[in-house]
């Protein structure tokens, strides 16, 4: 049963009348081709021009909407289902919101990490939500050593609220493990892809995210806090989200006007929820693309530009020192 969200009412509408059209034919024989086309055509009118003028809020609802495929849904398509998983961080534990393994893309193998969220309620316990802990870090990061020990490139998938808060994350080290994978992961020397499919929340996102080419899907979303959250922090309550959306400036269309992020992948019309699959081909096709223009590169410059890249985000303001005033 597919999910709708508040905006989404017109597209449900038609998908309604189509179902119940599609009833009808089958209870007798009546000719609905010419109703069902002219249906068919006013639904892919109705997604285009709602997708067409989302707001940020909008934006964040669709990331995260239930049937929107999660990690390992584009890791299946991306690699032709060539994937073999890898487990834990020999430390501590396999941590399930946090997955990787190899895959072949287009007879290259690739190293796959990301975070994996469930697909009912049952597999987002198992998964946590997608909110790994720093054991989940850790494996990230031996995963991405492994790969670099046989120079496979590295492919991320950003889709979490956050790391998990818990007191046993804390406990267990979890500022300390994102932190590492910062560094480690800008002297990698080998090409690294980050792609946000989804939520791109805080630390925990950024954990993942430090690459040769960050891109994002069209409707996902990329910040140092979610909308609600700030909302929260700044407003007390979570009922001005949508402004906090705004203001964020967190969107793909933001993210590459303020040349944070490399590119932004199209979605299909109606979302990547709206066709799983194409979506996932659109994804494979970047980063086929991507993968053939890095791993041409030099090791050592790959790492240089890497560095150089992230050094050059944001502004850096050196105060002059105050005169020395005379004694006396």
């Amino acid at each position: 049963m597919q999910t709708f969200l508040e905006f989404e009412k017109p597209i449900q509408s038609v998908i309604e009348q189509i179902q119940k059209l599609k009833e009808v034919a089958a209870q007798g024989a009546v000719d609905i081709e010419p109703t069902l086309r002219d249906l068919e055509k006013k639904l892919a009118e109705t997604r285009k021009t709602i997708y067409a003028g989302l707001t940020p809020w909008e934006r964040v609802q669709v990331s995260r909407h239930p049937d929107r495929p999660y990690t390992l849904k584009y890791v299946d398509i991306i690699s032709d289902n060539t994937f073999i998983e890898l487990h834990g961080d020999r430390t501590v534990k396999d941590d399930k919101a946090m997955v990787g393994g190899f895959g072949q893309v287009n007879g290259r193998t690739v190293m796959f990490i990301g975070q994996q969220k469930g697909i009912n309620t049952k597999m987002r316990q198992y998964r946590n939500f997608g909110m790994p802990n720093p054991e989940g870090y850790r494996k990230a990061l031996r995963l991405m050593k492994l790969a670099e020990k046989f120079n496979k490139p590295i492919v991320t998938l950003i889709d979490t609220p956050g790391a998990f808060p818990g007191l046993e994350a804390e406990e267990r080290g979890q500022g300390e493990a994102i932190a590492r994978n910062l560094y480690e992961m800008m002297k990698l020397e080998v090409p690294v892809i980050c792609l946000v499919i989804g939520e791109g929340a805080s630390g925990g996102a950024l954990g993942i995210g430090i690459g040769d080419k960050v891109l994002m899907l069209e409707n996902s979303w990329y910040s140092v806090i979610s909308p609600e959250n700030c909302s929260t922090i700044l407003w007390r309550t979570w009922d001005f989200k949508e402004q906090a959306a705004q203001a964020l400036k967190l969107t793909a269309q933001d993210m590459l006007a303020n040349k944070l992020i490399d590119g932004i992948i199209q979605e299909p019309v109606g979302g990547a929820h709206a066709d799983p699959v194409a979506a996932g081909m659109l994804v494979k096709a970047e980063v086929i693309k991507q993968l053939d223009k890095l791993v041409k590169v030099d090791p050592a410059k790959l790492v240089e530009r890497r560095i150089k890249k992230f050094c050059e985000m944001g502004v850096v303001l050196k105060a002059k020192p105050e005169p020395k005033k005379p004694r006396g």
